[in-house]
């Protein structure tokens, strides 16, 4: 692992983006938040911790590292943030909207960036809205708007891909095994410890 390492995750909606970062964040993993001008609907109000909403207006004045648009609303990354959060933190994660974010990004801090795509299935994608509450109606649309985005091969541009499609502590495992922060241990000891 890097001295300082910004892990930005990416992905379709419903990916997983948000239940690794706050995953991440409940075991006191610094996390670079994002502003938006999207307003989150209660079913999605989980998102409000990870995302700050705020007016077309002051995001317009915002001096932004990272600025992409996502479903018709915007989504940023602070440069001031980012600068911080890279000197101060040894560690710290970022949820990506979009490659073109990674591309501004890597600018500035090219060879501490780590870039994990978070890959699901149809099945998945589907199994999540439906559960978020999503009509057939929105279904369509999530789903016509990640394929006419080419979401689902945005793997391509990734440094690490994590199928998550299964339970999340499979894929959470996965990424502190690529954040570095799991060792391995010899079988003997291994052996030692579960007896």
């Amino acid at each position: 692992m890097a001295k300082n390492t910004v892990y930005a995750f990416l992905g379709p909606m419903c990916s997983g983006k948000s239940t690794m970062v706050s995953q991440l964040m409940s075991m006191g993993i610094h996390y670079v938040p994002s502003i938006t001008t999207k307003v989150f609907e209660e079913r999605f109000a989980y998102k409000r911790r990870l995302f700050r909403t705020v007016s077309k207006d002051d995001y317009a004045a915002e001096k932004l590292i990272i600025n992409n648009s996502y479903q018709g609303s915007n989504y940023g990354i602070r440069k001031d943030e980012v600068f911080d959060s890279y000197r101060q933190h040894k560690v710290s994660i970022m949820i990506m909207m979009d490659v073109d974010g990674i591309k501004q990004l890597s600018k500035f801090i090219n060879q501490d960036l780590v870039t994990i795509y978070l890959m699901v299935n149809d099945e998945a994608f589907i199994e999540r809205l439906l559960r978020a509450g999503c009509s057939n109606d929105e279904i369509n649309y999530y789903m016509e708007y990640a394929e006419n985005n080419n979401e689902f091969e945005k793997w391509k541009s990734a440094d690490y891909i994590v199928k998550n499609t299964a339970s999340p502590r499979s894929a959470l495992e996965q990424i502190l095994a690529i954040m570095g922060l799991v060792t391995l241990v010899p079988q003997a000891d291994f052996d030692k410890l579960t007896k």
